[in-house]
């Protein structure tokens, strides 16, 4: 019997265990010190920024940005209706609401051109699924010109473009997450990057108690315990530091599936383009009717698949938030199918998950 093939794990070398046992063996602390701040700079040299600042995962991140631009109760926060439930449960969070708005078929991000802008309107968060994007140098001018805050989730597009930009660099702020299964993986941990001091002098006090450093007790301000670690920001430089390969082979696995199962007609690849895109996900859609029985027999054969997200004016925890319909939104939650697509996948195995793809539909299984 084949071994199970998940749908996505983390990438870890020998040389991020050498690191955290040489870090552990040299007295370090673990927590948040000199590694997660060199860490913090290699990610800002990286995209081009001049500040960033790691917490302890990508919603609070998210939080922490709304938090730092003054967002709370009253305000109205528009959010796409497809994405990871992160997204909006960070507005929650600082009492501020979410407003709902469908997405674009071609890039799965959130249509701006019916954005359902208010008075109430204080900031735009627009997420980059899977590494793609729209036209967000269109977004960035309307939300200046408006006087609206752009944040961006760029949580699943760490190393993806737009024109030539890292993703994340064009807002007032931009978020990334270090999950197990994202690019750049310390377990938990997410990252704001921005370029507005302000900005950053707020986001470094909220997430330390609402002061500026550790080993002293004067607080300016109401802050919170969202710090990274040093043990972490070990395991995260490492994998910082080859970047490019680990983008390189996204890209990659992105191109054996579309080549593999191109002569499938009921799978559909959304456009990517890998002079661009650095896909977090291998995603296809497939019709409703089949997704499930696909997902089961993919899992007899031991391959691991997971479902897109629902759309979030679907989910019970969103229950009364709109009476709006995302027809958009709808369909591709329910179209839509991650292949196995960790960054340790062999060709054959690849091949493997394909054939079994091709022998499903082939045979109508």
């Amino acid at each position: 019997m084949k071994k199970f093939i998940n749908q996505i794990e983390p990438w870890i070398t020998e040389k991020e265990s050498r690191a955290v046992g040489a870090y552990l063996n040299s007295g370090g602390w673990m927590a948040e010190f000199e590694k997660t701040e060199e860490f913090e700079k290699s990610v800002a040299e990286f995209l081009g920024v001049k500040y960033a600042i790691a917490t302890n995962n990508g919603t609070v991140a998210l939080s922490l940005c709304l938090m730092a631009l003054g967002i709370g109760r009253g305000d109205e926060v528009i959010v796409p209706d497809y994405t990871m439930i992160a997204t909006p449960n960070s507005i929650l969070f600082t009492g501020a609401r979410p407003v709902f708005v469908d997405v674009d078929s071609e890039t799965m991000c959130m249509d701006i051109n019916i954005l359902p802008i208010t008075k109430k309107t204080k900031a735009i968060i627009y997420v980059s699924i899977n590494g793609r994007s729209g036209d967000i140098v269109k977004l960035r001018k309307l939300c200046k010109d408006r006087g609206i805050f752009l944040i961006e989730d760029s949580c699943q597009s760490f190393g993806s473009k737009h024109k030539g930009k890292f993703l994340g660099t064009f807002g007032d702020a931009g978020c990334f997450s270090l999950t197990f299964h994202k690019i750049i993986s310390t377990g938990n941990g997410g990252i704001v990057v921005t370029n507005n001091k302000k900005i950053y002098d707020k986001i470094k006090k909220l997430k330390n108690f609402g002061r500026l450093e550790g080993g002293m007790d004067y607080h300016e301000t109401v802050g919170y315990n969202f710090k990274f670690s040093d043990l972490q920001a070990v395991v995260g430089l490492i994998q910082i530091s080859n970047i490019k390969e680990r983008i390189k082979r996204k890209k990659e696995l992105y191109k054996i599936y579309k080549k593999n199962l191109s002569g499938v007609s009921e799978i559909e690849f959304l456009n990517l383009d890998f002079s661009e895109t650095t896909p977090l996900f291998v995603d296809i859609l497939v019709p409703v009717e089949k997704r499930k029985k696909l997902m089961g027999y993919l899992k007899l054969n031991n391959i691991g698949t997971r479902a897109f997200y629902p759309s979030i004016n679907s989910q019970p925890a969103y229950k009364g938030y709109t009476n709006k319909k995302f027809p958009v939104s709808a369909e591709i939650s329910k179209r839509g199918l991650w292949l196995p697509s960790s960054l340790t996948l062999s060709k054959d195995q690849i091949d493997y998950v394909c054939d079994k793809i091709k022998t499903f539909f082939n045979n109508n299984v």
